[in-house]
């Protein structure tokens, strides 16, 4: 029995997971080639992507292990990098609840992809919860390191083009964006009603981003989408409430 329901989790999460899959290889190709190319040792890049998994400070990290190293700005980068996921892990507070041993690697896990596809998934109670979290970080971490080993070990024989690829994760997000937009109605009367977070969301960055430019608006919009949510909190929870008493 145990088996089985190990073996369903993970046939519902594997497809949930193929979009992160192109864009996580062809991405940690780019960094593995990026590593192989300042010199560093073939192996580095594997190690790394399994414990700085985050994608972002690991292309940062080339450069700041390719230079004089200075561990507070070093720290102090990583901090700034990696803040956006305090707001991952509030979000994920109920799901992640009562998950045991794999409680742990799933806050080790939590990358903005694997964030949007755990928050956004609508699992059937015929899946257990626990154990689909669990593949789909895996999974999405294991896509990440085989992509940097074949970046080192290959990257001098890949010859085509590679940019533009990242573009893939731009487009899942938008995806998942959608979705849960037409999960939550799609009726115009109701429309403020219904998609007041999407809103929150959406004005609240592209304000920031006008403010802030657009290489620092991510940490001020995630403050604003968070404080705007919680002074909202009571009729965004009753408008759920009623969304599901009605279903």
């Amino acid at each position: 029995m145990k088996t089985n329901v190990i073996q369903n989790a993970f046939k519902f999460a594997f497809p949930r997971t193929l979009p992160v899959l192109t864009g996580y290889v062809f991405l940690g190709i780019t960094y593995g080639m990026l590593m192989s190319t300042q010199g560093f040792p073939v192996w580095l890049p594997t190690v790394t992507a399994f414990v700085i998994y985050t994608g972002s400070m690991e292309f940062l990290m080339v450069s700041i292990l390719a230079s004089s190293f200075h561990p507070l700005s070093a720290f102090a980068t990583a901090i700034m990098v990696g803040a956006r996921h305090l707001f991952y892990g509030i979000s994920m507070l109920s799901k992640y609840r009562n998950m045991g041993w794999k409680k742990f690697y799933l806050i080790y896990t939590t990358s903005d992809e694997t964030f949007s596809v755990n928050y956004s998934a609508v699992i059937p109670d015929t899946i257990d919860r626990g154990w689909f979290y669990f593949f789909v970080s895996l999974l999405d971490q294991l896509y990440w390191v085989i992509g940097a080993t074949i970046g080192s070990l290959f990257g001098s024989l890949i010859t085509i083009d590679l940019r533009g690829l990242d573009f893939v994760m731009t487009a899942m997000f938008t995806v998942i964006f959608l979705q849960q937009w037409l999960k939550d109605g799609t009726n115009p009367r109701t429309m403020l009603r219904d998609h007041i977070s999407e809103l929150i969301g959406i004005l609240g960055s592209a304000a920031c981003r006008l403010l802030f430019g657009p290489d620092r608006f991510m940490i001020p919009s995630m403050l604003v989408i968070l404080t705007v949510l919680l002074i909202f909190r009571k009729p965004i929870e009753k408008n759920i409430d009623g969304k599901e008493a009605r279903s």
